[in-house]
């Protein structure tokens, strides 16, 4: 039997779900809930969502907006819907279940935590509170939970967790290993890592560190590895075995793209590139693709979206353009790799 290539895909017959290979085991794709499937919806695909972010035209201002795209297809994206309030300073602070995806905090130092349904366009609806008003937060998640850590003022190590299916404040979960904000996560199935950010002491400082956790336990983190470049503002996308990092700042932006092996302790490597030095973008991922939308470059908000094939190594290709040009906005999947 010839090997089966990573992020190979098949339909069960015996379970009737599409699953994907993920170098060595078959995993299940979103499909619909029982009470989705009961009200009679269905599947919508891997879907991913933008939400928010600070544009400059017609004037300098934080924006509502919710774009949706199909991240098997390319195109453009579309409209979602509108969130409670114009939020920037958002950035990794979101998370997601195949069902639902999950937002918090951003400019005006809030302690929101807000949500969608992914299948359903509309509005967010209220979910809970964080313990704290936090901006620039970043989050990993699995089918049930979802991790925050991090953010600012005065960067914070703080973690703490909600379950995604229950809307209620956060609860503690543990510390990160250093006070960071802006940094990223990356999710599997079991264990979330939180990459790079800016930790403020002694003195504003760029990191290379890559923490994790095992997510169903309650702890504090632990070493995992270092990416190639030290940047705050990357953004990183994830299947269930390979973790992106791209983009950033350190001074100046960056168009580098750092892979790692979920499963294996280890340092960043060379993936590849952006198609700009960028930062304050944001991705989303399905179990074969990792796609990037908006940004900043060293003075433009930019509304192109991009992706890869998160199992080849390469640069990014096209994929179309938000509704919006916007940087500092979040975004989330129902399909990335912590499901």
């Amino acid at each position: 039997m010839s090997e089966i290539p990573a992020g190979a895909m098949r339909f069960n017959s015996d379970s009737q779900k599409l699953e994907y290979w993920n170098g060595s085991a078959w995993f299940q794709v979103h499909t619909a809930t029982p009470d989705l499937a009961s009200a009679g919806d269905v599947s919508v695909g891997p879907r991913g969502i933008f939400l928010g972010g600070h544009v400059s035209s017609p004037s300098p201002a934080a924006v509502d907006t919710i774009d949706y795209i199909n991240i098997s297809s390319t195109g453009d994206a579309i409209d979602f819907g509108d969130m409670s309030s114009a939020r920037a300073g958002l950035n990794s602070g979101s998370l997601s279940s195949s069902t639902r995806g999950i937002r918090t905090g951003g400019d005006g130092l809030n302690n929101e935590i807000k949500f969608v349904t992914i299948a359903s366009t509309g509005d967010e609806q209220d979910f809970g509170d964080l313990d704290s008003n936090r901006r620039q937060m970043s989050s990993i998640s699995s089918q049930t939970r979802g991790v925050f850590g991090g953010g600012t003022p005065t960067s914070q190590n703080q973690l703490e967790y909600i379950t995604i299916a229950s809307t209620g404040n956060s609860v503690d979960f543990g510390n990160l290993s250093i006070n960071r904000d802006a940094a990223t996560g990356l999710s599997s199935p079991t264990r979330g890592l939180f990459a790079c950010g800016l930790n403020p002491s002694p003195s504003p400082a760029n990191v290379t560190s890559i923490d994790y956790i095992t997510t169903a336990t309650l702890g504090n983190i632990q070493d995992f590895g270092d990416m190639t470049v030290a940047r705050h503002v990357p953004s990183g996308v994830s299947n269930a075995t390979r973790g992106l990092v791209g983009g950033g700042l350190n001074p100046s932006v960056t168009d580098v793209i750092d892979y790692v092996t979920l499963a294996s302790l280890g340092n960043g490597a060379d993936f590849g590139n952006l198609s700009a030095d960028k930062r304050s973008a944001n991705g989303c991922a399905s179990p074969i693709r990792g796609v990037w939308g908006g940004g900043v470059d060293a003075s433009n908000r930019l509304n192109a979206i991009e992706y890869v094939q998160i199992a080849i190594q390469s640069n990014v290709v096209d994929f179309g353009d938000l509704t919006v040009a916007r940087m500092e906005h979040t975004s989330f999947s129902n399909a990335h790799g912590g499901l």
